[in-house]
């Protein structure tokens, strides 16, 4: 299976995208996107920490994600790519129109954030965001872990865990 998970976690690299999604979706590598992380080889040491040996993990800038995105997508294995926030992942989508499914899996409490679901918060222009991803045809859903049902945007802007 080729590269086909599109996920913003701001934890990016933690147990439950390793284990929980990793395992049961039996994910080969990793593709973090972080234009800070990809300058820093300490901190892209500390993630590589949290990965099993056999998971690859990739660290990339937007633009350099974006011109990669071919060679990962060729990849037979499956691959999960990970940005921490929605601007990053809007950044990318604009470089990478083909990116056609976006899955919010972990955006915390922070001050000014509503809680939207028990793992999503949400700032008024967060929420703009999605809403403009969807308008550029990305399918928004959000989803902690695999064995719970994908919620669409409109419940996950309604705050509705029921789907």
């Amino acid at each position: 299976m080729p590269l086909d998970h599109f996920r913003i976690d701001d934890r990016l690299i933690h147990g439950q995208v390793v284990v929980g999604w990793g395992q049961p979706c039996a994910i080969g590598f990793l593709v973090l996107v972080d234009d800070e992380v990809a300058r820093s080889d300490w901190e892209q040491e500390l993630y590589r920490m949290g990965v099993p040996p056999e998971m690859d993990v990739y660290f990339d800038s937007v633009e350099s994600a974006a011109r990669r995105l071919p060679e990962y997508r060729a990849d037979r294995r499956c691959g999960m790519l990970l940005t921490g926030d929605i601007d990053t992942m809007e950044r990318l989508v604009a470089r990478a129109p083909d990116i056609t499914a976006v899955t919010v899996g972990g955006i915390h409490h922070k001050a000014g954030r509503a809680a939207r679901l028990r793992y999503v918060f949400l700032t008024p222009d967060e929420e703009a965001r999605l809403r403009a991803l969807a308008e550029r045809g990305v399918t928004v859903t959000a989803q902690d872990v695999p064995s719970a049902s994908p919620l669409s945007l409109d419940a996950l802007l309604r705050g509705d865990g029921s789907g």
